[in-house]
């Protein structure tokens, strides 16, 4: 089984790029931090490498910027490649499945969502009459006597 599972902030705003097949494609990193403090008490964070096609990529570009806490889902995927010199590079990365959006919508790096939020209209035409309410000054199961009878089969579990 090969299943990754990330949740961290974008390292950088993400660029949508389209392949000479018109496919969409958008490599990005995301910043995952440590559970625990190095020796100087300091949170260290890897930088993953991500890749994430078609639709999503097209998403995240066009509503996620640098600093936005996403989750990713997918799986571990090694290549190699030679580059300008000849030499090989191998590259590690998660080839994305699933993307969510983590932070609140209107919000940028952390900020506070309901400051970015404008006021609710207000109603000319508001009920002000209260809702109705039933009095229960009585036991509502009285008319079923002391015990109630109920088939195995009228349970839902």
């Amino acid at each position: 089984m090969n299943k990754a599972i990330l949740i961290g902030r974008l390292t950088k705003d993400p660029e949508l790029r389209t392949t000479s097949s018109g496919r969409n494609v958008c490599q990005f990193a995301v910043a995952v931090n440590r559970t625990y403090t190095s020796a100087n008490g300091e949170r260290e964070a890897d930088f993953i490498n991500c890749v994430v096609w078609d639709k999503q990529a097209e998403n995240l570009a066009k509503y996620q910027k640098k600093g936005n806490q996403i989750a990713v889902e997918g799986r571990i995927q090694t290549r190699n490649y030679d580059d300008k010199d000849g030499k090989k590079v191998y590259v590690t990365e998660i080839l994305a499945s699933n993307i969510s959006f983590l932070d609140a919508k209107g919000t940028n790096a952390g900020g506070n969502a309901l400051s970015n939020l404008p006021e609710p209209p207000m109603s000319e035409e508001r009920d002000n009459t209260p809702a109705e309410t039933v009095s229960v000054d009585t036991d509502p199961f009285e008319a079923f006597g002391d015990s109630i009878e109920i088939s195995d089969n009228d349970l839902p579990f």
